[in-house]
């Protein structure tokens, strides 16, 4: 199976100049955890994600004010991503590897098309490969 059989397709993206504010009111509206950070609307090639965690830890934990706050202010960079036409193995594979929740998915251009998370393969995956990836992902960085 294929990671387009298996992503959330077309999801609901902002820019680094986008307000935490902004960003937050769409984590609640689209019920999800995590918006790709995209270059522009027009061009979607990822630039990195923000992750309600994200927000909260730097911004709030750090006495931070984050209605003063855009996105590009305490986002990943450098977000991972698959291609549409990899294996949904290959997306377990960098999130075991990364340590990684989600994974952002490109198209042939490099264009945000869709993000798979844990629980996409959670739907899909065999229940040993699934039990795998939240074992390894779940594991505390550096324990062997």
């Amino acid at each position: 199976m294929q990671v387009k059989d298996i992503m959330t397709s077309s999801p609901k993206s902002c820019t680094k100049d986008t307000s935490l504010t902004d960003v937050a009111r769409m984590m609640v509206d689209h019920d999800c955890g995590a918006i790709p950070v995209v270059e522009s609307n027009q061009s979607r090639k990822p630039s990195g994600v923000i992750t309600d965690r994200d927000i909260v830890c730097r911004t709030l934990a750090d006495g931070k004010d984050p209605f003063q706050m855009a996105a590009g202010d305490c986002m990943t960079a450098d977000a991972l991503s698959v291609s549409e036409d990899a294996d949904m193995g290959e997306a377990a594979r960098v999130m075991k590897e990364h340590q990684v929740r989600r994974v952002l998915v490109t198209d042939n251009k490099g264009m945000c098309v869709g993000i798979v998370a844990q629980a996409d393969l959670a739907e899909h995956a065999p229940e040993h490969e699934t039990g795998d990836v939240v074992r390894d992902v779940s594991h505390p960085v550096g324990a062997h």
